[in-house]
C-alpha cells in the first residue's frame, strides 16, 4: 500500500490549505499507481514519532511532507530518528549539497537541515539543494510544493518503476433521480456479487449547489468489468422506477 503523512500546524489549524494530497494522487495516477491512505499531523513531536514508529513497522511506501527544516516547529527529522531508535547525524552527501549552494553562507543552522537519522539516504532537492531523506520505503520531503513534488517524482521514478501501471482501474457513473440511497443499496450489493473485480459507490446530493437532488451511482474496478457493471446499475434503476442520465466526464 502507499500512504501520505502531511505535517504542520498551519494545515491542521486552517492557516494554509493543503496542496499535497491532491497533487500526490495526480503524480501517482500518471504512473498507474494509487494512494491508499493519508494522515494529517500537527507539529507535535510525540505524535509524529508515534505515527512513524507504527508506519515504519509496516511494509507501506510512505511519503511524508513537511517539518524537515531546522526551526523550533520542525520536528520530523528528530521524530523519525526517535521512531527508528537511531541517532540524528549530519549526512555527508547532504552536507556536500548544502555547501555547494552558490552565494549562500554555510552556517551551523543550515547544516542542521542535513542532519538525518543514521542510515538514511538523501533525496536531491532541485530547488535549493537542501535535500530530503529516505529510510527504507519512507520518504521525507519539505512542505513547500515547489520542492516537494519534484522530489516525490524523483523517488518514484528511481525507486519504484516496477510498480508503474500496477493499478488497473477504471470507473464510470450515472446520475440517479427520484430514488433514495436506501433503494439502490440492494442493487449495489447485487452488482458487487456479480462482478468480483468491482466496487460500487454512491454519492448523494441534496441539491446544496443548486442542482436537482440526486445520487451519483457508479462502479469502479477492473476496466473490462466496469461497462457491464454500469449497465446492470442502469437496468436496476429502471426497474426501481427511478430515472438516470450519464454523468458528465
Amino acid at each position: 500500500m502507499l500512504g501520505a503523512i502531511i505535517i504542520g500546524d498551519e494545515i491542521t489549524r486552517g492557516k494554509r490549505q493543503d496542496k499535497h494530497f491532491g497533487k500526490l494522487i495526480e503524480i501517482l495516477r500518471a504512473r498507474g499507481m494509487r494512494l491508499d491512505w493519508a494522515q494529517y499531523l500537527g507539529d507535535d513531536p510525540t505524535l509524529i514519532a508515534a505515527t512513524l514508529k507504527r508506519t515504519l513497522a509496516g511494509a507501506d511506501i510512505v511519503f511524508s511532507f513537511g517539518g524537515i527544516g531546522a526551526t523550533p516547529d520542525d520536528h520530523t527529522r528528530q521524530s523519525a530518528a526517535e521512531a527508528l531508535g537511531v541517532d540524528l547525524v549530519l549526512h555527508p552527501e547532504a552536507e556536500a549539497e548544502i555547501r555547494a549552494r552558490a552565494g549562500v553562507e554555510v552556517t551551523p543552522f543550515r547544516l542542521k537541515m542535513g542532519e538525518f537519522p543514521l542510515g538514511a539516504v538523501i533525496i536531491p532537492n532541485p530547488y535549493n539543494r537542501i535535500p530530503g531523506f529516505s529510510v527504507g520505503d519512507h520518504h521525507f520531503v519539505p512542505g513547500f510544493p515547489v520542492m516537494a513534488w519534484p522530489m516525490v517524482e524523483w523517488v518514484l521514478d528511481r525507486r519504484y518503476p516496477h510498480l508503474f501501471n500496477s493499478v488497473r482501474e477504471a470507473d464510470a457513473a450515472i446520475m440517479v433521480y427520484g430514488l433514495p440511497e436506501s433503494a439502490v443499496t440492494p442493487l449495489m450489493q447485487e452488482v458487487e456479487s456479480r462482478f468480483a473485480g468491482i466496487k460500487t459507490f454512491s454519492l448523494p446530493s441534496v441539491g446544496e449547489d443548486g442542482s436537482r437532488r440526486h445520487i451519483e451511482l457508479g462502479a469502479r474496478g477492473v476496466p473490462e468489468e466496469v461497462g457491464p457493471a454500469l449497465e446492470m446499475l442502469q437496468a436496476g434503476v429502471d426497474a426501481l422506477k427511478g430515472s438516470w442520465e450519464p454523468k458528465s466526464p
